[in-house]
């Protein structure tokens, strides 16, 4: 029982941490965002008729392509905001009104426009390579994902924080690789069902995620009162 109490105790606390919040808030964006699940029709689209070394090899470029492209928008973000004299404020609300759009398109378990344009499968089907584009950009590192990668470098104060960023979008390309290397054997285990119900869970929290962009922009521009966590 005491056990059990200091765990608890000890969990609670951890909770409470910059680091943890920060971290979650990180892990929760990106993943979301680049959603590796709902590009698996679309894979299995654009592979048809390759045999299994083929899809792992272009699940493999498309995660690298994913990985490079989100870390430097994430290394370069700030820069990004001088060079154009954008706030963060304003790329928050910018950033949340296109988390927005896509979260609605989740709820009706589609691809965003934003993610996958209409013909995109079609054409990559027909190419020898569609690794690097269009399946790592931007059928996973799309407008979204790499305007809330850009929100949150705005935020980074402390190495700590960039190193978060950049583990999460680790962990978000490796877990993209696995699920679309054995894209086949996912959706047989999840069914169409299973997938859509999850892309729609994963759309309900993107909202929410949305609408805590826009009321930290709001909150950065003195419009709204701030909030403590």
């Amino acid at each position: 029982m005491i056990i059990d109490n200091r765990a608890t105790g000890m969990l609670n606390e951890l909770r409470t941490t910059p680091y943890f919040r920060f971290s979650l808030l990180a892990i929760s964006s990106i993943f979301f965002l680049v959603d590796p699940f709902a590009a698996i029709p679309s894979f299995l689209a654009i592979t048809n008729g390759a045999d299994q070394a083929r899809r792992t090899r272009m699940a493999r470029k498309g995660a690298i392509t994913c990985f490079i492209v989100l870390a430097t928008f994430a290394l370069v973000g700030k820069y990004i905001f001088t060079m154009f004299g954008i706030t963060l404020p304003a790329f928050e609300i910018a950033g949340g009104l296109i988390l927005l759009l896509i979260g609605l398109d989740m709820l009706e378990a589609k691809r965003s426009p934003t993610q996958e344009a209409s013909g995109d499968t079609e054409e990559a089907a027909s190419k020898e390579d569609a690794g690097v584009v269009p399946l790592g950009i931007p059928m996973l590192a799309g407008p979204g994902a790499i305007s809330s990668v850009m929100v949150l470098a705005g935020q980074v104060t402390t190495i700590w924080q960039m190193g978060a960023i950049l583990g999460c979008i680790a962990f978000t390309a490796l877990v993209s690789y696995w699920v679309l290397a054995g894209a086949s054997r996912v959706r047989k285990f999840m069914g169409e069902t299973g997938i859509r119900i999850l892309v729609r869970i994963m759309g309900m929290l993107l909202m929410a995620l949305a609408m805590q962009f826009f009321v930290n922009g709001l909150t950065d521009l003195g419009v709204i009162a701030h909030q403590t966590p």
